[in-house]
């Protein structure tokens, strides 16, 4: 059927709008998978996906426990005496036995270095709603958050899309591995001011999605100390504060928080920091839906409590995971062997692919790893950044995503996740990444012999491919079913 802009003007502003962010390759990548999965008996020349930020490396810990503990599920016939009290209405506050639960895991996490209050824990339909509810409390339409790139994709839709918020870029590079500097974040409020855009606060994600890195302590004062100069708010997403599988070891901002507090001569005030928790990341749980927002503002607090009624996790999904939280020597095994598992995984990954000189951004946390690409680029432009990304889902079939969705302001690096899949699948994956480089260096030699062949000299470098691909060929789709010319970005002239 065909959607008119006629019946268009029937739907809200919100629902007809592009804002929601999916015309981008990172998106864009998710489809092409989603039309042709990769699957090692059934469809083995299928796209591996690797452009989810998912853990599968210890499902199994969690599967031994719940054949332990049939009593953590109303749906056994250990559990099904607590079935009534759960399936009947619950408070949005949530029940008090998983708030505290969580509060606990949370310390765990940050090495009982700092402790959580059940009471501020506020409960949202994964980190997106939890996330949401937080920028719908603390901005009007319009109003500016201050955001360290390369970040996030999903940010644009989670944080913007129906609250009306803008995000303001702090322009980071890879002279400095990407870290934020003072300067950086001066200029972005700046520029904001001048734009007038009123600036109601800093997002940052720590450990940082996407380049696997956790911030120090004196990062993290600094940040603390312009929030509170500025009398801003600071928004520390930490959904992966349990994935670190190396040195640094991760530190919170409540941990820095807590010390600054107890300094009185640089007083911070703590109504202006918030943190968005999850176990999508840490437990690997992404279908629970299990968001989390603690904030050290009262009103926050109260305001977002009303707003969870949009977004509650279940009372069932609440009360199991108040019994598997609560087992703290399965807990600490958990973590310690999700961290070794991870840490062999990047491990092997990365090593992989040093066998044909790639090299990532050398990081210590996170279910993926920042890929450096920027010599296999023509040009270091984003169009050819594009043409690379679609030869790669095109020939290779990975999904991998590209910098420039992360708002990353130098083409040629890549987001790639290694947690998602079993050994086999990174196997493959290694070895279709080496027979398309190696591929490309044997056709780089054949063309500096034939140095008549001009255009093929040109080109070659960039195809990694038996095959030429002109103009015409790299802008058409890969299927009738493309999602790709859908994307601007995919769109841009070559």
């Amino acid at each position: 059927m065909v959607f008119s802009s006629r019946n268009q003007t029937l739907l809200s502003k919100i629902a007809a709008s592009d804002q929601h962010g999916e015309n981008s390759p990172y998106f864009d990548g998710w489809k092409a998978y989603d039309q042709d999965p990769f699957h090692p008996t059934e469809n083995p020349n299928g796209v591996i996906q690797m452009g989810l930020a998912e853990n599968q490396l210890s499902p199994d810990l969690i599967q031994k426990w719940i054949t332990k503990n049939p009593k953590s599920s109303i749906c056994t016939k250990d559990g099904v005496d607590k079935f009534k009290d759960i399936a009947n209405f619950q408070d949005y506050h949530g029940l008090y036995e998983f708030r505290k639960a969580i509060a606990k895991f949370m310390g765990k996490v940050r090495g009982n270095r700092v402790e959580f209050d059940p009471d501020r824990i506020v409960m949202g339909g994964g980190a997106t709603g939890a996330s949401e509810s937080l920028m719908f409390c603390l901005a009007d339409p319009g109003d500016g958050f201050l955001v360290p790139t390369p970040y996030y994709p999903a940010f644009d839709r989670d944080l913007r899309w129906r609250t009306g918020a803008q995000l303001v870029p702090i322009i980071c590079n890879s002279s400095n591995d990407f870290q934020m500097t003072q300067e950086a974040l001066e200029s972005s409020y700046e520029n904001a001011i001048k734009a007038n855009i009123k600036v109601k606060g800093l997002i940052i994600a720590n450990p940082s999605n996407p380049l696997g890195t956790t911030m120090d302590k004196e990062t993290l004062k600094t940040l603390l100390r312009f929030i509170n100069k500025k009398n801003i708010h600071l928004i520390c997403d930490e959904i992966y504060a349990a994935t670190v599988f190396n040195t640094p070891d991760f530190i919170s901002i409540s941990e820095i928080l807590q010390e600054m507090e107890q300094d009185p001569t640089c007083w911070i005030n703590p109504q202006l920091v918030h943190i968005i928790y999850s176990l999508s990341k840490d437990m690997g749980l992404p279908g629970f839906r299990v968001g989390i927002l603690y904030s050290y503002n009262d009103g926050v607090v109260n305001s977002a409590r009303k707003m969870s009624s949009f977004g509650l996790i279940s009372a069932q999904t609440q009360y199991f995971l108040a019994s598997i939280l609560s087992d703290e020597a399965f807990v600490d095994d958990f973590l310690s062997e999700n961290s070794r598992r991870l840490a062999n995984r990047h491990k092997v990954f990365t090593q992989g692919l040093e066998q044909d000189g790639i090299t990532c951004l050398p990081s210590n946390a996170g279910l993926f790893v920042w890929m450096d690409l920027r010599r296999l680029l023509k040009e270091p432009t984003f169009e050819e950044e594009m043409v690379l990304w679609k030869l790669i889902i095109n020939d290779v079939k990975l999904n991998v995503s590209p910098g420039s969705s992360f708002h990353c302001v130098e083409a040629g690096w890549f987001r790639v996740c290694f947690a998602n899949m079993d050994d086999q699948t990174v196997e493959i994956a290694l070895e279709r990444i080496h027979t398309f480089v190696r591929k490309g260096k044997k056709n780089e030699v054949g063309t500096l012999k034939n140095k008549k062949n001009i255009l093929m000299q040109k080109n070659l470098r960039l195809s990694f491919s038996s095959r030429l691909f002109d103009e015409k060929a790299l802008m058409s789709p890969m299927s009738p079913h493309s999602p790709f010319v859908q994307s601007p970005l995919v769109q841009a002239k070559t």
